[in-house]
């Protein structure tokens, strides 16, 4: 029998009330209080907890405070990944970000899905589906990201926008539910 937390692992449906998921989420919880409290010369780009909590952290990745994330472990940061303060990652699927994407204040990242029958949900059955943003990627503060997409290299995604859908390279998409616009520079 699989644990609640294999389940989430393996994109399963599975219960987030578990007393292993508690524990992880009080660890991120403790990594992420000292990243948002320490002095910002003492902390630098990264407290250690927080840091030490990633799957990966590349060389330049920097994280402003403040800054949440649920668990931490699912997280991979690439080189000269930037987030803005408040930025929120519900990590309960792997998220992705690659080198040289920069996220606006207030942007959230949303793996989880809730089930839509009300009896499951209000039992905390969810399913976990990964988020991966590509390479030199820009989202502008305020961006939802939900589960299970893809923004591809090169991609812009507008300040406000929510994001329901893969995004393609290069392009640039804004609005709710965001869609594609032509750029004027490009």
């Amino acid at each position: 029998m699989s644990s609640e937390r294999e389940k989430m692992a393996a994109g399963e449906w599975y219960s987030c009330m578990d007393a292993e998921l508690d524990g992880l989420r009080l660890r991120a919880r403790r990594a992420v209080h000292q990243h948002n409290t320490a002095l910002p010369d003492e902390r630098g780009a990264m407290a250690p907890l927080l840091h030490a909590l990633f799957a990966s952290v590349a060389e330049g990745a920097f994280i402003e405070a403040p800054f949440h994330c649920a668990y931490g472990f699912n997280i991979t940061l690439g080189r000269n990944v930037y987030l803005n303060t408040s930025c929120v990652i519900l990590d309960s699927a792997r998220v992705v970000i690659g080198d040289g994407a920069m996220l606006g204040p207030a942007v959230q990242i949303y793996c989880a899905e809730h089930h839509l029958d009300p009896v499951p949900r209000a039992q905390g059955i969810e399913i976990a589906k990964p988020v991966t943003i590509g390479r030199d990627v820009w989202i502008g503060g305020g961006a939802i990201l939900l589960a299970g997409i893809t923004i591809s290299d090169g991609a812009i995604v507008g300040a406000g926008s929510v994001v329901t859908r893969d995004v393609p390279p290069g392009a640039t998409v804004v609005g709710n539910p965001a869609r594609p616009i032509k750029r004027k520079d490009a």
